[in-house]
């Protein structure tokens, strides 16, 4: 599998949290430049093995960033448009690339779009850019019905399937690429736009940058490899292993995130059927998705879990299964952070990065990520290749990782201890008779003799076999 985004790690950061910016905007106010201090986490990047930054929302928008009311100009609470472009030089300059979030499914009620609906009614030129648009008063408080996102009527759709709007969003992109020199785009709601849409603003985002790269946002599994085909995504994010990362830890039933993984990635059986080989396994074979431990819409991964010692077999398989890590900011240090009454807030504090490796809660967690990360590097195996369940327990799994053919194939075994005990591991190893070391720990090495191999695995760790 060629696709470039594989060898990637990501950092998410949502500015109008880490920045500390008011939550609304005033529409009046003299430009805040906050956004120059995102070189100060670039370290935080370098210390998890980022080489790739989603950037929540920055442009003008009337609270979260995602109500946009002008897709050309950065938000006023986080500074201007130099700021932006400067940050991402920055970035570049130390081997990041910048991937922005790309609201294109639906934008904010005092978008002009929006406000020359309201004036113009039918006559706007607008009106047939309003998904669901239709003359008269609706549920949004506008003087015309339309679709709001998945029912939030403050978010006014966009028809993405008509062909004014798509070349519009088309030209923001493309001027996004040329004013900001961005790597790729986060799209938002990528599981209600266009898909036509999204493989034609993929065509030309590529054209215009060779290895740009569209990651989209959605939720349910069954739609990821639709998705990626239909709207030649590069990946789409993997919220179906997401549950099962620490809800199999909080249950004490590993069971379930190997379900999912078989479901999403296993191989098809060769000779007798294998475990994760039933019919319709491996949806996503040969494709990428986006793995999270936690993100800015839900709970903090160190607040869900029941014991904070999980975190670390939580992140050891994400980083060791099949996808593409990302790292949402602060996290990598445990902080907490739960809804509270529908308000986000406490998903998206403001944090100052100097300041984490000192106060975070978990501060050796930062450095295991860091171990993780560096080892999936050095192993195309852990980066690109397959995925072939060897073992699972209720709280122990174990997979093997495969990449390339005969004499030149690399294979790595995984065994991931989620237990408070040591736990030994006597698992197949066909083809690996000889001596194994841990990628993480090489002085740690085990025998592989006629075909098996017993690896014992410290409490609430991982190792790695090559």
């Amino acid at each position: 599998m060629e696709n470039r985004i594989l060898d990637s790690v990501f950092y998410q950061l949502y500015p109008l949290g880490a920045f500390g910016a008011p939550r609304r905007n005033d529409g009046t106010s003299i430009p805040e430049p906050r956004l120059r201090g995102l070189p100060g986490w670039i370290p935080s990047m370098e210390r998890v093995g980022a080489g790739a930054l989603y950037l929540g929302p920055v442009f003008e928008s009337e609270s979260h960033g995602y109500d946009t009311v002008d897709y050309l100009t950065v938000d006023r609470r986080l500074g201007a448009n130099a700021d932006l472009a400067v940050a991402s030089r920055e970035l570049a300059a130390r081997g990041v690339g910048l991937y922005l979030d790309a609201v294109f499914n639906h934008v904010g009620r005092r978008h002009p779009f929006v406000l020359d609906v309201a004036e113009r009614g039918r006559n706007s030129r607008y009106a047939d850019w309003i998904a669901g648009y239709a003359p008269g008063p609706g549920p949004g408080g506008l003087p015309f019905r339309y679709d709001g996102w998945k029912g939030h009527y403050d978010l006014v759709r966009l028809d993405t399937g008509n062909a004014e709007v798509r070349e519009y969003l088309i030209g923001v992109a493309l001027r996004w690429i040329d004013e900001y020199g961005i790597a790729g785009l986060r799209l938002d709601a990528a599981d209600c736009l266009d898909r036509p849409f999204m493989a034609e603003l993929g065509r030309r985002c590529r054209a215009a940058r060779p290895g740009f790269s569209l990651v989209g946002e959605v939720v349910h599994g069954d739609s990821y490899e639709p998705i990626l085909r239909e709207g030649n995504l590069d990946a789409v994010t993997d919220y179906e292993a997401y549950k099962g990362l620490w809800s199999s830890y909080n249950e004490r039933n590993y069971h379930e995130i190997a379900w999912t993984l078989d479901r999403l990635f296993a191989e098809p059986p060769v000779g007798t059927a294998a475990p994760g080989t039933w019919s319709g396994a491996g949806l996503c074979r040969g494709r990428a998705l986006y793995s999270f431990a936690d993100n800015h819409d839900v709970d903090r991964a160190a607040s869900v879990l029941r014991d904070p010692a999980g975190l670390y077999p939580l992140y050891a398989l994400m980083f060791a299964m099949p996808g593409v890590p990302s790292i949402y900011y602060g996290s990598e240090y445990g902080i907490p952070g739960m809804k509270s009454g529908g308000d986000d807030g406490p998903l998206r504090p403001a944090l100052d990065p100097a300041e984490l490796p000192r106060t975070g809660p978990h501060p050796d967690l930062a450095a295991a990520i860091g171990r993780f990360s560096a080892a999936r590097r050095g192993s195309s195996a852990l980066r690109r290749g397959s995925y072939r369940r060897l073992m699972v327990s209720a709280e122990g799994l174990a997979f093997e990782r495969a990449y390339g053919v005969g004499a030149d194939a690399e294979l790595v075994i995984v065994a991931v201890n989620a237990s408070a005990a040591p736990m030994l591991f006597e698992l197949p190893a066909a083809g690996r008779d000889g001596c194994l070391a841990d990628l993480l720990d090489p002085a740690y090495r085990a025998k592989a003799i006629a075909g098996r191999i017993a690896i014992e695995v410290p409490p609430h760790w991982t190792r790695w076999m090559a």
